[in-house]
């Protein structure tokens, strides 16, 4: 990947649906050639999907929650167990004092505990602790810049 596969993610992170056009002209190649680039991405999986950015409080889920979730056993085979809740928008496997880490939009607080207690539920989990965002400064997504191994 070089500094034009770089400028090309900056711009489509900004604004994904430009035109291929548009694309090329910020980064000084043909609309063919931004074309073409863009698809490698893909192809690669540099460019995992394509989305939109919406707001969560817009949707009903403005309470934001990160939950450490702490087990009993290795919880490492239990991704899909925490896929099946949907208020999870992320999880991670950790390392540290606790196993998964997830993340958790619900509308209401009553809803978080709700939450709680069907990861509680999850065969092998022993314990969590939610720690509730009241304010979010920024959240940015993964810079293109030189840091990418390439």
């Amino acid at each position: 990947m070089d500094h034009i596969d770089r400028a090309l993610l900056a711009q489509l992170q900004q604004d994904a649906t430009q035109s291929y056009a548009a694309l090329g002209r910020a980064v000084g190649l043909s609309a063919g050639a931004a074309h073409e680039r863009v698809r490698k991405l893909r192809e690669s999986g540099v460019i995992r999907r394509t989305t939109i950015d919406v707001d969560p409080a817009a949707l009903g889920s403005g309470v934001l929650a990160y939950v450490m979730v702490d087990s009993t056993a290795w919880m490492g085979d239990s991704a899909q167990a925490f896929a099946a809740l949907p208020e999870l928008v992320e999880a991670h496997v950790i390392a540290g004092s606790a196993s998964v880490l997830v993340k958790v939009r619900t509308a209401t607080t009553e809803q978080l505990q709700d939450v709680l207690r069907r990861i509680y539920a999850i065969d092998g989990v022993s314990g969590t602790q939610a720690t509730v965002v009241l304010e979010s400064f920024f959240e940015r997504p993964v810079s293109p810049g030189e840091g990418i191994a390439g």
